[in-house]
């Protein structure tokens, strides 16, 4: 379970709920939900009492506001019907490849989505945990998209994919993380925030880098060295596509990637017949109205 609120949960609250987790699972005949939890959080019994340290149902619930009023607004919020019922997915641990599609919130406001988007990530690592205590551990590819939109509803929440970047190694796992530009990451809350997702970045193994603007370029040359000749190729990336109606873009498809100090290693990526079907997004420019 992740709750995604402003503020750190505490331990106490963390055994408080793993404990109504435990409550609610013996009281169900199936998987319990959220709605369940907050039942017992809302009329505690005498062990969750007991954990908080309270002698009245009173007193627990003033003790445990904060997170009852955050598990109250997942079933009651801007997110209801999202997580405070049974799950419609799931999963094949045996399958290649897995993509969790949530574009059907691109609308919503972005705490919905960052809320989507955190329980996804921790899904799949639940799921490549699980793998792993049944004896299927292999080497797992994960992948972050659009990270800036995360990260950036509340302070604390880099931590979260920060943590990921450090404790994936012993799990056999190797992480991709995608956002549009370094200013995302300089318009994190908090400076503390700012700071670790500049550390995030530094740590990558490695960084795969389109066409920039010279202001973008010097913020990545304060991460990784690059040559006047590499910042040069990049810089051209970005130029302004011709006036020629149907031209490809000088930038399409064309990366560098970049190691440690290593010297740059520019690839140029060509799309098939389908994959150009499938990801094509001028395709409503050229409908007919």
């Amino acid at each position: 379970m992740v709750i995604v609120r402003r503020g750190q949960i505490t331990v106490t609250e963390r055994l408080i709920l793993g404990e109504a987790l435990d409550l609610a699972a013996a009281r169900t005949s199936g998987e319990p939900i959220i709605p369940d939890v907050l039942a017992q959080l809302t009329s505690p019994p005498p062990e969750l009492l007991r954990i908080a340290a309270t002698t009245s149902a009173e007193e627990f619930g003033r003790e445990l506001r904060d997170l009852i009023n955050s598990l109250g607004l997942l079933c009651q919020g801007a997110i209801r019907g999202m997580f405070d019922r049974p799950s419609s997915v799931t999963a094949d641990l045996d399958t290649p490849a897995m993509s969790l599609d949530i574009s059907a919130l691109d609308d919503d406001d972005d705490e919905v989505v960052a809320a989507a988007m955190l329980c996804s990530w921790a899904w799949a690592a639940a799921m490549i945990d699980g793998a792993g205590a049944l004896g299927q551990r292999r080497h797992v590819v994960r992948v972050q998209d659009e990270l800036w939109r995360a990260l950036r509803v509340a302070p604390g929440l880099v931590e979260m994919s920060d943590r990921v970047t450090r404790l994936n190694r012993h799990r056999g796992e190797i992480s991709f993380q995608v956002t549009h530009s370094l200013d995302d990451l300089e318009a994190l809350p908090t400076e503390a925030d700012r700071a670790k997702a500049r550390g995030m970045a530094s740590r990558a193994g490695i960084m795969v880098l389109g066409g920039m603007a010279d202001k973008e370029l010097d913020g990545i040359r304060r991460i990784t060295p690059m040559t006047s000749q590499e910042i040069a190729m990049v810089r051209s990336w970005a130029a302004p596509p011709t006036w020629i109606a149907g031209s490809a873009h000088p930038g399409r498809g064309k990366y560098l990637l970049k190691s440690g100090e290593r010297m740059g290693l520019p690839v140029q990526l060509n799309l098939v017949a389908a994959e150009r079907e499938l990801y094509d997004t001028d395709r409503v420019w050229r409908a007919t109205p």
